[in-house]
């Protein structure tokens, strides 16, 4: 029976998504992708899972793309190329996609090495969470290529333009410590609590409204792009549905008779 090169352990809410080729570093092949978008597919659909954790087997967190799918784009014909590549771009940009827009919260459990692609898809998670042996790489202009998993769009919002382009461009490798400092990660663990700190911190982010916190992040995500008037105006569509959320009238129902004045004596 073929291994999966997913797997997904739901706990209490927390999705738990482990990328499994330790022996190739969790590099992402085109069957590993499917099973992956089918994961996020199964966790973004399912309401009872309210927040997901992504780590990796073994002793890396993602190597990036897989070399055998290098290797056939190199004995493609030269009119294939082209295709080829632009619809292999179309499935990465969905998974990254899928992963960004998660309608709750994501952390990257950070084991290792994230290098290239496996960077991108830890920036792609709303908090990175990082253990002492995570490491990053924007490696990319070492093939002769650019990220091309939202790297030019996440890094820079973490760490700024400037030094975004000093990593991209040098491919320089990333410490733990390091990345902690540039704010690339959120937080640094030992690594053997790593996965159980970020199930944790999960479950902590996801204690409130689900619909309030879709619909924020929804607009959270826009934020650098969209003016005042803009946030504004979608905040109040946003806010008009939580109006009538179940989450919302419970709470304010316990509120209101958690805090009633006690009927005066006469």
């Amino acid at each position: 029976m073929t291994e999966k090169l997913i797997e997904l352990d739901i706990v209490d809410g927390v999705a738990t998504l482990w990328l499994n080729r330790p022996e190739k570093r969790n590099a992402m092949s085109d069957a590993m992708r499917t099973e992956f978008i089918a994961a996020l597919e199964h966790v973004a659909n399912d309401k009872a899972i309210r927040a997901l954790v992504l780590t990796g087997k073994g002793k890396g967190f993602c190597a990036g793309g897989d070399i055998a799918g290098m290797e056939r784009r190199m004995q493609a014909p030269a009119g294939e190329v082209g295709f080829n590549g632009w619809s292999r771009q179309q499935r990465v940009h969905h998974t990254q996609s899928l992963l960004h827009t998660m309608p709750k919260p994501t952390i990257a459990a950070v084991n290792g090495a994230a290098s290239g692609l496996g960077a991108d898809t830890a920036l792609a998670c709303d908090f990175i969470m990082a253990s002492d042996a995570a490491s990053f790489t924007w490696s990319y202009i070492n093939r002769g290529i650019i990220p091309d998993g939202g790297g030019m769009y996440f890094l820079p919002r973490r760490v700024g333009l400037t030094k975004a382009k000093e990593l991209i461009f040098s491919g320089r490798k990333v410490e733990a410590e390091e990345a902690l400092r540039l704010g690339i990660a959120d937080r640094k663990v030992d690594a053997d609590s790593l996965v159980a700190q970020a199930q944790r911190w999960a479950a902590e982010m996801s204690h409130g409204s689900a619909t309030a916190l879709a619909l924020g992040k929804t607009i959270l995500n826009q934020s650098f792009e969209l003016s005042a008037h803009q946030v504004f105006a979608q905040g109040s569509q946003a806010q008009g549905i939580c109006y009538t959320s179940t989450e919302h009238r419970e709470s304010v129902m316990a509120f209101l008779a958690k805090t009633a004045a006690p009927a005066a004596k006469e």
